[in-house]
């Protein structure tokens, strides 16, 4: 692993580069750099504020879209994918909420399809659901990065969130795959061949099991699970032939009842090199050859270690929702439509929807989409269910000057987008409560009262 030089080697270097090349406002500026700990999206918020744009409605609507996505996030699995489109001049952020446990690893792509140059916040945050402040965050992409990894030291949900530059946007790919930290222990192991419960009661309840047993055949080789330094090696009454391995980020990785060992202390290994071979020695000598592992941190004692090790089955669905309804209003087919709160046909109804009930699809994930309600309320909808809103359902009369808004709802923040002219008739798109999404004479969408 190579080791990262000290920030005052680094300004040492970046002076006498500046030097070189002359001017103390260069060297003020590299200095920022290095010693500016505020996060990408707290730096662009301060430029905006420099510029006088800090209290303008457009950076507000920005500010307000990202807090929404961040409440609003729907709750998916591993592996996941959204294909999804943030209109460039109306302010959006993309969220996703999922479940991680301690010795997880969360890996977060976004994509801006054709963009390389906009820029892209990546965040993630923990959900405090017991305290005052709901969401704590927990690291973020660099500047220009557009992919998000970290390791969550507590069991909890998180939600990870996209967002582009003020008036940038367009077509975005996201993906969320949660994996273990560390490799399987047993060469070409298989998760299901048995593993006991940590924490499970040992000794008639005096006490509890420290690791997870995984069985295989006897002289099975046990492979290192991580880039590390072989801390010990030794035999034991409990655990028998066993080996504690350190690694990098400062986990302790214990194998016991080995056969034999095949390292000495102090080598230096590798994932995957060999650590010894599947026995039953020490107080396993009455059961099947099994790996006993551990995972053990200075300070916390014993974690569960089915976490690090285990890798979720299963794929991203393939996308065969029709990406050409991205952003464009559409309309439930039937009556009595659910909104799912996943998409996921098992996945708990959030309401009930009445035939021709207008929204807009935010993204599409298999064979779903991902909509927003008029009422800003989302979740999923299954592709078949939806079409889109192009055509008129009906027609109606309305008089002239009525007002045609930007929401179904006469209060903020809906305003009025334009008046009807003349008493002609006008087509009706969809519907929502006690409004109706229309198509105005200037070709535009907008909601009337019934």
């Amino acid at each position: 692993m190579k080791e990262r030089g000290s920030a005052g080697s680094w300004l040492g270097v970046a002076t006498t580069l500046v030097l070189l090349t002359g001017g103390c406002r260069a060297l003020e500026q590299v200095q920022d750099r290095l010693f500016d700990h505020r996060t990408p999206r707290e730096r662009y918020e301060a430029s905006l504020v420099a510029a006088g744009l800090g209290h303008t409605a457009l950076v507000r609507d920005w500010t307000d879209a990202a807090e929404r996505a961040l409440r609003a996030a729907p709750v998916v699995t591993s592996p996941h994918v959204e294909e999804a489109y943030l209109p460039p001049g109306e302010p959006a952020a993309l969220a996703l909420r999922i479940m991680v446990r301690r010795g997880q690893e969360v890996v977060f792509e976004s994509e801006l399809v054709g963009d390389s140059t906009t820029l892209v916040f990546v965040e993630a945050w923990r959900v405090e659901p017991d305290t005052a402040v709901r969401f704590h965050q927990v690291a973020v992409a660099d500047s220009g990065d557009r992919t998000l990894r970290f390791e969550p030291r507590n069991d909890a949900d998180y939600v990870l969130r996209v967002q582009p530059e003020l008036l940038r946007g367009g077509r975005v790919r996201i993906s969320l795959t949660v994996g273990p930290t560390l490799a399987f222990p047993i060469l070409d192991g298989r998760e299901q061949a048995g593993r006991s419960t940590f924490g499970a009661p040992r000794d008639g309840g005096a006490r509890d099991h420290h690791g997870i047993d995984i069985f295989a055949s006897r002289g099975t080789v046990a492979v290192a699970a991580a880039e590390g330094r072989v801390a010990r090696v030794e035999t034991t009454p409990r655990g028998g032939n066993v080996v504690w391995l350190r690694d990098r980020r400062g986990y302790s990785l214990y194998y016991a009842h080995l056969d034999r060992q095949h390292v000495t202390e102090g080598d230096e290994v590798q994932p995957g090199d060999t650590i010894g071979f599947v026995g039953n020695t020490g107080n396993a000598i009455t059961t099947p050859p099994h790996l006993h592992f551990g995972v053990y941190r200075r300070g916390e004692g014993p974690l569960d270690p089915w976490w690090f090790v285990h890798r979720p089955a299963g794929e991203a669905p393939r996308l065969v929702a029709d990406t050409t309804l991205l952003g464009t209003w559409t309309r439930t087919r039937a009556a009595e439509v659910a909104l799912r709160a996943a998409p996921d046909a098992r996945a708990d109804p959030a309401r009930i929807l009445a035939r021709h009930t207008a929204m807009r699809v935010l993204a599409a994930v298999g064979s779903w989409y991902r909509v927003r309600l008029p009422d800003g309320a989302t979740g999923y909808l299954a592709a078949r269910l939806l079409e889109p809103a192009h055509l008129a359902v009906e027609t109606t009369e309305l008089a002239s000057g009525a007002p045609v808004w930007s929401r179904p709802g006469e209060t903020e923040p809906s305003t009025v987008i334009e008046e009807v002219t003349g008493a002609d008739a006008v087509a009706v798109l969809g519907r929502f409560g006690d409004y109706l999404l229309i198509r105005t004479a200037a070709g535009r969408a907008g909601w009337v009262a019934k």
